[in-house]
């Protein structure tokens, strides 16, 4: 039993991750955190884990991945009082973007941040519900990259450890409070 186990916190939102088989296709095992989202108690918890995580690093920006991100990177933003900057899909942010184009076992996708979000030396933690493969939390450190940020570790919720996304982040530290 790791260290993460004996946090009672952590025991509340594992009660509240619904699997759902099959979805979005046969063979899929998705982890829905809408339960979690839904309970008061739960969403609180996974918020003040996630700022005990990101807290350390002394960011200055919080970067969050469209939609889920939003959810859990706002308010670890507010709390430790730092900017956020929000990582869209195309043709959702109003103003001038920069894109980075990833690769799905699919095809292909893209994501989106206005050109000034970060500026060059800013120290940034990348914030998500969950990791998977890695495409996008990688096209996000991509962006703040080429921004000249500084990406000094990725926060999610859970993590399908199976999958080894964090393996296409290279040397960013990952910190989940779950793993699957």
């Amino acid at each position: 039993m790791s260290e993460r186990d004996h946090d009672p916190r952590l025991a509340l939102l594992r009660a509240r991750i619904r699997d759902i088989p099959d979805f979005p296709k046969p063979g899929i095992l998705f982890r829905d955190l809408t339960p979690l989202m839904g309970h008061g108690p739960s969403m609180r918890a996974a918020t003040e884990a996630l700022i005990d995580k990101v807290a350390p690093y002394r960011a200055d920006t919080i970067v969050a991945i469209e939609s889920r991100g939003f959810i859990f990177g706002a308010p670890v933003a507010v709390a430790l009082g730092l900017g956020f900057a929000p990582v869209r899909k195309p043709g959702k942010l109003p103003w001038r973007t920069t894109k980075r184009t990833y690769d799905l076992e699919y095809g292909t996708d893209s994501l989106e941040m206005h050109a000034d979000a970060v500026v060059a030396g800013t120290r940034v933690v990348i914030v998500d519900d969950l990791l998977a493969t890695g495409g996008t939390a990688a096209a996000t450190a991509d962006l703040v990259r080429a921004q000249g940020g500084v990406v000094v570790a990725l926060a999610v919720v859970v993590e399908l450890a199976l999958l080894e996304g964090r393996k296409r982040l290279g040397d960013v530290p990952v910190d989940s409070l779950l793993q699957y």
